[in-house]
């Protein structure tokens, strides 16, 4: 296959039908599967970036060489000059020795990406998408956002010279709508769900040919995610946990650390792939409750973490078939473990995380509590957005102490 296809940097290989792309000849699905996509189910056809891999084996080309070059052989992009001039990745990497004053059995370690430039994991992707399009001179890009991926592409995109339209729910919490319209984007709120305003940009990709980002439709968000795996390789010592908890929407942050890691397989540098746990919160469960189902069935999405708020989980047959390729694990958490987590986690480390991405949180405390997490194990929790993104949905767990007057003797009576 490689002497076939590899003329180009890379090429497609579809998840269904494994039908083989090369680069230029098709920009989002496949063109054969996707013919029988239906607006209620996960698309078909979604497209897996494939490298020239035993190539750069001949090479002699190791991790260290790749990461001396920025891992370029490794994304869909010719040069870093298309890449935008902010520090997007080598995010912060912390060891957490306690929890409650009281020391864990286990390795824990957490992986901040609210340090991104607009203070989510989403920026990842949006900066190779930006890329890309900048290569390609396509200078308007459109998104449908719960809020994450919008504000990051309207901050790449503003950061780029280019311009972003992003398509958002009528709900979507106003820090992240903010963030979108301070960068300068094009906001169009749109009335009804997530997916609603999905299916609206990929019509508008259509009518006006804007570049379209959307996660896992544009194969290349899986690629600008999978950075995450190079970092956390190197963080720990060149060596991979035993368990990486994630947090689940559309899959294709999951997809992403699969991607990353398999890559690192391919090129005989790991031998084997963490234990990837899903967690995703139990009113929006639709990705992991029907993977290995014969009929796939969809629940209304109802869960205070809006960012992985889903009813048709776009990557849901890349994720399905990581899942079962490589043994991966899925857990449910209820909000109020996710709004537990949250709190847990910003009293005890300094980091304060919004609700979906304190669901990685939750689902680890969660398989802490079950006894899941072996002595000496190293387990990783990715962190993928600032708890200031969404402040509304801690309202239940925050109460505002009442004023006092400015005089000591005030004071002695709250410390008494």
């Amino acid at each position: 296959m490689e002497k076939e296809y590899f003329i180009a940097k890379f090429h497609y290989q579809c998840i269904n039908c494994g039908k083989v792309y090369s680069e230029g000849s098709v920009k989002y699905l496949c063109p054969v599967c996707s013919k029988t996509n239906s607006e209620i189910l996960p698309p078909k056809g979604v497209l897996k970036t494939i490298y020239p891999y035993s190539k750069i084996i001949g090479e002699g080309r190791g991790f260290a060489e790749l990461k001396e070059q920025g891992f370029l052989d490794l994304l869909p992009i010719n040069t870093f000059d298309s890449l935008p001039n902010l520090r997007i990745g080598d995010t912060p990497f912390y060891k957490i020795e306690k929890l409650n004053k009281q020391k864990l059995p286990f390795q824990l370690f957490l992986k901040d990406d609210s340090q991104n430039p607009t203070f989510s994991f989403k920026d990842r992707a949006s900066a190779l998408v930006s890329a890309y399009g900048k290569e390609k001179g396509w200078n308007t890009i459109v998104a449908a956002s719960t809020g994450n991926a919008g504000s990051s592409l309207a901050g790449i995109c503003a950061a780029q010279g280019q311009q972003a339209i992003v398509l958002v729910p009528e709900n979507a919490p106003l820090a992240k709508l903010t963030q979108i319209i301070m960068y300068g984007a094009k906001i169009i709120p749109v009335k009804g769900t997530y997916d609603d305003a999905f299916d609206l940009s990929i019509k508008a990709s259509e009518e006006f040919g804007w570049y379209n980002r959307n996660t896992a439709f544009n194969p290349l968000t899986i690629e600008g995610k999978k950075t995450v795996a190079f970092e956390l390789f190197e963080q720990m010592g060149f060596s991979i946990p035993d368990r990486i908890f994630v947090p689940v929407g559309d899959g294709v942050i999951l997809c992403g650390m699969y991607k990353g890691f398999e890559d690192l397989i391919l090129l005989d540098i790991i031998d084997k792939m963490p234990i990837v746990v899903g967690v995703q919160s139990d009113g929006s469960n639709n990705l992991i409750r029907n993977i290995g189902k014969k009929d796939f069935y969809i629940l209304a999405s109802h869960t205070i973490a809006d960012s992985i708020s889903v009813d048709i989980p776009r990557n849901f047959n890349m994720a399905q078939d990581f899942i079962q390729k490589y043994q991966g694990e899925v857990i449910a958490v209820s909000d109020d473990e996710i709004l537990h987590a949250s709190s847990m986690l910003s009293r005890n480390t300094g980091l304060f995380a919004e609700p979906a991405a304190a669901a990685s949180f939750a689902g680890m405390l969660a398989y802490q509590e079950k006894g899941l997490l072996t002595e000496g194990s190293k387990n990783v929790v990715l962190l993928t957005g600032s708890g200031l993104k969404d402040l509304n949905s801690l309202g239940q767990i925050i109460k505002m102490p009442e004023s006092i007057e400015p005089e000591i003797s005030e004071l002695k009576k709250l410390f008494r």
